[in-house]
Order: C-alpha cells, then sequence, then structure tokens
C-alpha cells in the first residue's frame, strides 16, 4: 500500500495501525454496541408489555435473542465499515481502514469484513495473532476482504499544532511585537532661570544712557 507523501513527523497517515490501537478500538465499538442494544431491547420489552398486558423479558427469550445480538453486531459493524471505513472507536483512536492499495473502502469490502471477522474467535485467537506476522498488520479477515487498517490523523494535524503551540505565540503563529521592559527615559527640561545683573553694571549702563552732567 502506497501512502500519500507527508513531512516526516507531520502526521501518521497510511501507517499501518498498531495492534493495541485496533484493541482499545474493539472494546470501545462492542461497549458501545452492547449498550445501544440493551437499551433497544428494553425499549421493546416496555412497548410489548403495553401493548400486550403482560410482562414481557426478551432478554430471557434464549437463543433467538442470541441470534438478535449477532446480527446487531454484524449491522453494527459492517454498516459502519461499508459507510465510512471506520466505526466510532475507531474515529475516536484515528484510525480506519482501507483497501490493500490504500483506496477508500467499498461497501462490499466493508461487510465482508464484517461477515469474516467472527473468524478471530473461531480460530481461538490465531486469526488476530496474524496481525503481528503479516508485514500489512493484517488479520486473517483483512486477507480475505483485502483491506488493512491504518492510521488516519491527517484532519487532526492542525488542533495537534494548534495545542501544542506556546503560550506566547499570536493567533497567526507569529510571536506578539517585543514590550519594553522599562518605561522609556523622559527627557527633563529645567525651568528657565532668571538672571539679574550684578548692581555696578546696572549703575553704569543707566549712566551711560542719562549722559555726562551740566555744570
Amino acid at each position: 500500500m502506497s501512502a500519500p507523501s507527508q513531512a516526516p513527523g507531520e502526521t501518521l497517515w497510511g501507517h499501518y495501525a498498531g495492534s493495541v490501537s485496533r484493541l482499545i478500538a474493539f472494546v470501545i465499538d462492542l461497549v458501545l454496541s452492547i449498550a445501544v442494544y440493551e437499551i433497544v431491547l428494553a425499549g421493546v420489552s416496555y412497548i410489548a408489555q403495553i401493548v400486550t398486558g403482560h410482562s414481557v423479558n426478551l432478554h430471557r427469550g434464549g437463543p433467538f435473542v442470541l441470534v438478535i445480538f449477532v446480527l446487531w453486531e454484524f449491522v453494527y459493524f459492517g454498516g459502519a465499515w461499508a459507510s465510512s471505513g471506520r466505526t466510532p472507536g475507531m474515529a475516536l483512536l484515528g484510525i480506519c481502514v482501507v483497501r490493500t492499495d490504500g483506496a477508500i473502502l467499498d461497501s462490499r469490502q466493508g461487510w465482508l469484513r464484517a461477515l469474516t471477522f467472527p473468524l478471530g474467535f473461531l480460530t481461538l485467537g490465531v486469526g488476530f495473532i496474524w496481525i503481528f506476522v503479516d508485514r500489512e498488520r493484517r488479520a486473517v479477515y483483512d486477507v480475505i476482504a483485502g483491506t488493512t487498517v491504518v492510521y488516519a490523523w491527517d484532519a487532526r494535524v492542525g488542533r495537534i499544532k494548534f495545542l501544542a503551540r506556546p503560550a506566547g505565540l499570536g493567533t497567526s503563529g507569529s510571536p506578539p511585537p517585543a514590550q519594553p521592559l522599562t518605561p522609556p527615559a523622559q527627557q527633563v527640561t529645567p525651568p528657565a532661570q532668571q538672571v539679574t545683573p550684578p548692581a555696578e553694571l546696572t549703575e553704569i549702563t543707566v549712566t551711560e544712557m542719562s549722559g555726562p552732567e551740566s555744570g
């Protein structure tokens, strides 16, 4: 599979997803699907009780309820893979299912992957262990469906960079203008001082202006 060219360290897009990420995503999806199933089943039981007037508990339906649960899990995983290539748990972990050539998964492969997914359990875990053996980290059902799981984080790179941005950076990504640490020096102009000439100079000036006295 050829991944799109990305700058080193910018994104994990196209790298094969690890087993831990896939396992956590599966656990999240399993818990979520079971929660939705139980809520719907309780709602149907309540409606049936109102309509029939008798206590109805579909949880005691035995094999019938088990079949409904299996079908629901098939729809949950298959529908998610067929429509978008990822389940809610996979979207949360930033991984998705694609074709082995890196192209977007088509609906047929999504449903086929969901149909063969139980082989991982029916083979006593060997189908999952194949992830550690295969170069493209594919399980047995991935090999059958022609799929693989990769990271798809390029949509989150901008947000990751935004959160990792130093606090001093502005919204445009450039540092704010430097602020002076001390106020600029102010020029102090001393008040004008009135200079009074000496008394001797004043007398001489007055005498010269009045002229010599006549006898």
